[in-house]
């Protein structure tokens, strides 16, 4: 029963991820309408940028360690976004506006470019932080075993969930929130009713990069380092996260994917490590496949 508990705890860090990206991955599918791959980019962009300058801080300024991790937090969001602002404003739109199914095929190239980049940046090196908020908190004591999670989980959770409720708060009361709304049903509508959507499809897509940037520097944080494939894999596991729950409704989409968290620990724990992804992922598009209907893109 404890081992089950842990398992569940476990699974908690992983689903606010999920849910996170989910949401923030939802902002830019309602823009486009495509599947893009970009949004996991951006994520593991923010992350090992992060690396680089909280190590660059530490060695070449001489920094103490909690100055070092602003530093680099600082610069992993001011990178990412910028970022995201460059391809949304420069690569995005335009390919949305003449032909929307290239976005899928600038993803691709988007990918390639920013893990390249942090690669090179990195000279190919594998950055890790020291540890950080290691001490645990134990939840319960069931017959000897401790359920428990690190502070740094806690933290993470707290971080993740945090702008999940901001997010949500200004998509549902706020005048950009409708909006947003507005240009994701029908864009042709909402500019006849005054709305600048090209101004609401970069904002939303910088929207969605900032909480790409945060996701992946708080995860960086928790585990300690940012693998350069994380964006290619982050990207396709993103895509079909946030299919589970709906790509047009961001807070059901960060539910479905909360539930693929859970699910991928609880396979981790019980079933065979090096199957977990792929079998999730399977999962994932039968559950599509069936599920499916059938409607016109514009």
């Amino acid at each position: 029963m404890g081992y089950l508990l842990q398992q569940v705890l476990n699974a908690v860090p992983v689903a606010a991820l999920y849910a996170c990206l989910a949401f923030g991955y939802s902002l830019a599918f309602g823009m486009t309408r495509r599947a893009d791959i970009t949004f996991g980019a951006l994520f593991a962009f923010a992350g090992q940028v992060g690396l680089l300058f909280v190590e660059f801080g530490w060695n070449r300024f001489n920094l103490v360690l909690p100055a070092a991790l602003c530093f680099g937090a600082i610069a992993g969001l001011a990178y990412a976004v910028f970022a995201g602002w460059t391809i949304a404003r420069h690569v995005m739109r335009p390919l949305h506006d003449h032909a929307p199914n290239a976005v899928m095929v600038a993803a691709l190239a988007v990918v390639i470019v920013l893990s390249e980049s942090a690669r090179l940046a990195a000279d190919t090196r594998s950055l890790w932080l020291p540890p950080i908020g290691s001490q645990r908190v134990v939840f319960a004591e069931i017959e000897g075993f401790s359920v428990s999670l690190t502070v740094m989980q806690l933290v993470h959770v707290g971080v993740l969930l945090l702008v999940i409720a901001v997010g949500h708060l200004l998509l549902t009361r706020s005048r950009l929130g409708r909006q947003w709304q507005a240009v994701s049903e029908d864009p042709l509508a909402a500019r006849l009713c005054g709305v600048d959507a090209g101004a609401v499809f970069v904002l939303s897509l910088v929207a969605a990069s900032l909480i790409a940037a945060i996701a992946g520097l708080s995860t960086t944080a928790l585990y300690g380092t940012m693998d350069f494939g994380a964006g290619m894999m982050f990207g396709l596991k993103v895509v079909l996260i946030a299919a589970a729950g709906g790509h047009s409704v961001p807070w059901r989409s960060a539910m479905g994917a909360a539930v693929v968290g859970v699910a991928e620990t609880l396979w981790g724990g019980y079933g065979p490590l090096i199957w977990r992804d792929a079998v999730v992922i399977a999962a994932l598009v039968a559950i599509l496949v069936v599920s499916r209907r059938e409607r016109v893109i514009p």
